[in-house]
């Protein structure tokens, strides 16, 4: 799937500051003050049920971060947003470093060993503080497998190539 139509988690409403309408948030971005940087928000966790918001406020407070919404100026209307993620559409973020990647871009990708053996796709990527893990699924629903690749390049992950779609491993197809 191309990168255009794609959308990013890129924080969560986590709860409420205030009588004013303000709320806490969780930052999944790179500083996580950038997350007011990346606009409009899409919240809400299904594609096309969300709302769009543009003109986001927000600063840092205390250890969190706090967010202020146009239109939600009361704690009630505050607190129907609490527990809604926060998505941006792919395109706004910048393109990544060279042998970087959003995992957005990843997912999908067919993965095969170097000797050409087909793993499945990667379904997701999930980090364990040592390594990200690719998740990779073969897709036959009786018998599907799941396989967990560490994102190692160079070990692992030999190469990426997300034009072609595919992603090659050093990873046992029995494993």
């Amino acid at each position: 799937m191309a990168a255009a139509g794609r959308r990013v988690l890129i924080g969560r409403i986590v709860g409420l500051y205030g009588v004013q309408g303000w709320l806490k948030i969780e930052s999944f971005a790179e500083p996580r003050m950038r997350i007011f940087d990346y606009q409009p928000w899409l919240l809400g966790a299904a594609p096309g049920t969300e709302t769009q918001v543009s003109g986001v406020k927000g600063r840092a407070q205390g250890k969190g971060m706090v967010a202020h919404l146009p239109g939600v100026d009361d704690r009630e209307q505050a607190a129907a947003l609490v527990g809604a993620d926060i998505h941006v559409a792919r395109e706004q973020l910048p393109p990544p470093a060279q042998g970087e990647y959003y995992w957005v871009d990843l997912e999908g990708l067919e993965v095969v060993t170097t000797e050409g053996v087909k793993l499945g796709r990667v379904s997701h990527l999930f980090a364990t503080g040592a390594n990200d893990v690719v998740v990779v699924r073969d897709g036959e629903r009786e018998r599907e497998r799941e396989r967990l690749v560490p994102f190692v390049q160079g070990s692992y992950v030999r190469s990426v190539d997300l034009s072609a779609g595919r992603m090659v491993v050093d990873w046992d197809p029995e494993f």
